[in-house]
């Protein structure tokens, strides 16, 4: 019987925690399903430790008309993940004459983090219109390749936990637009007042299945 301290995957020295240190996120993304889709929203701040690197940083990316992503974590690592993702999905639209499926996408992402295996320190909110369900869905994947499902909403990054209260509080089936941006935008506003690695701009989406329709952020001006 040991009484050591417990620690994440077993990590048993200072090197190995000091590795799981680098993996906190400071950042919030959100990723809810909606009655006619999904909405994916994030804060602009983009931190290097306890400095504010960047005030406008891009945290969500369209990967094609029904799939959009957000990244927490080692921006280059998302960017990297982010763009295979979006040239597999052009070249499967050349191929195929349509969009690959929104569980294609996701699973290919988790391909790519899971064969690194903590290699890309990556973690994403998949989103969007699913054409064989014929409604939105979400899927939450972790760094190692961890992908979870049927998920109503998820959050992921340092303000995380402010969200999910608000969003436990406000969800319901069948919400509208209107409704979801509304919540969105109110979990958001939690995450930025008492989450110090959260702030300054939203951006945020809406994917349905006639349109990916960008409400606030750069995607906006492409």
């Amino acid at each position: 019987m040991s009484f050591e301290n417990p620690t994440l995957h077993g990590a048993k020295n200072i090197l190995n925690i000091q590795k799981l240190e680098m993996l906190k996120t400071g950042t919030t993304t959100i990723g809810m399903v909606i009655k006619d889709g999904v909405i994916l929203a994030t804060e602009s701040q983009a931190t290097a430790g306890f400095f504010v690197a960047n005030k406008k940083a891009q945290k969500l990316f369209k990967i094609n008309e029904q799939c959009g992503a957000t990244i927490a974590g080692g921006v280059a690592d998302c960017q990297y993940v982010v763009g295979q993702a979006q040239a597999f999905s052009r070249l499967l639209n050349v191929r195929d004459g349509k969009e690959p499926s929104l569980e294609y996408i996701a699973n290919i992402i988790r391909n790519i983090l899971f064969n690194g295996r903590s290699f890309f320190q990556a973690f994403m909110i998949i989103g969007g219109y699913d054409s064989k369900t014929q409604s939105g869905r979400i899927f939450p994947i972790d760094f190692l390749g961890y992908m979870a499902d049927s998920e109503n909403f998820a959050s992921l990054g340092s303000g995380s936990s402010f969200v999910l209260g608000v969003l436990e509080g406000g969800w319901k089936p069948e919400m509208s637009t209107n409704e979801g941006v509304e919540l969105v935008k109110k979990a958001l506003a939690a995450a930025k007042s008492l989450d110090i690695g959260s702030g300054f701009e939203i951006q945020l989406v809406i994917i349905t299945k006639d349109k990916f329709e960008v409400i606030e952020g750069p995607l906006k001006k492409l």
